[in-house]
């Protein structure tokens, strides 16, 4: 069993056991073709992202046409971030994402919602408006996962361009730059990406942490809460 395969089972198997994957989630259509069109991400991943949209639907928050899935249990010398057009069923990036500077090394591990933690924050979140700032053209987040990424305004975790997430520095170092908790991509596509992203889309950042997993807002909806959502869209 490859790695992949190893990792796709370990996630159902513990999103199952908490009862926070729906029997045949992954198999829904829209989950179905978001795979097709990412064949190397995790497809469990992509159904909880999935899920946690339609719980903030069912909370009374829009659908959103885009939808960035980050899997920060990947290496940051992998491509982790995918951004998807739902409503044309499109792939639109498959991109390298930093991660922050406590979080880990080439493998991220800790993720924090305090201030001044430098760690990644785990959740849903929900795109605002850009700004050119220290990063250049950037992008603001609102975290809607109260205790793990609510504070994301207050840190400034936002999607920003930076040198440092290069491919020849992963090769070189064994993992690319790290950030102070953003999102960072690569500058050469921070702009499309972030206008591909902004004004209420979502981002979805994931890891196998049972903390986040079993107590997050947006991965505990009632299931016709979720169907009313969906039937919504």
């Amino acid at each position: 069993m490859n790695s992949i395969v190893r990792r796709v089972a370990m996630l159902a198997a513990l999103a199952s056991s908490a009862g926070l994957l729906p029997v045949h989630a992954a198999e829904s259509p829209l989950a179905a073709a978001l795979h097709k069109l990412a064949p190397a991400a995790n497809p469990a991943v992509i159904a909880l992202a999935l899920q946690a949209t339609d719980c903030a639907a069912a909370r009374g928050l829009p659908p959103s046409d885009r939808l960035a899935v980050i899997d920060y249990s990947l290496p940051s010398t992998e491509p982790r971030l995918w951004v998807f057009d739902l409503a044309h069923r499109k792939l639109l990036f498959h991109e390298l994402v930093a991660h922050g500077r406590n979080s880990g090394g080439d493998l991220a591990t800790q993720f924090s919602n305090r201030p001044d933690s430098l760690e990644s924050s785990l959740g849903l979140f929900r795109t605002l408006g850009t700004y050119d700032g220290h990063n250049g053209y950037s992008l603001r987040l609102e975290g809607l996962d109260p205790g793990f990424n609510s504070n994301a305004l207050q840190r400034a975790l936002v999607i920003h361009g930076a040198a440092y997430v290069d491919p020849a520095l992963a090769h070189k170092a064994g993992r690319i730059g790290r950030s102070w908790g953003c999102p960072a991509v690569r500058t050469a596509v921070a702009h499309p990406l972030i206008d591909a992203l902004k004004d209420g889309q979502y981002v979805f950042s994931y890891y196998p942490n049972p903390q986040w997993l079993g107590a997050s807002r947006n991965l505990q909806c009632h299931p016709a809460q979720t169907a009313t959502a969906s039937l919504a869209h």
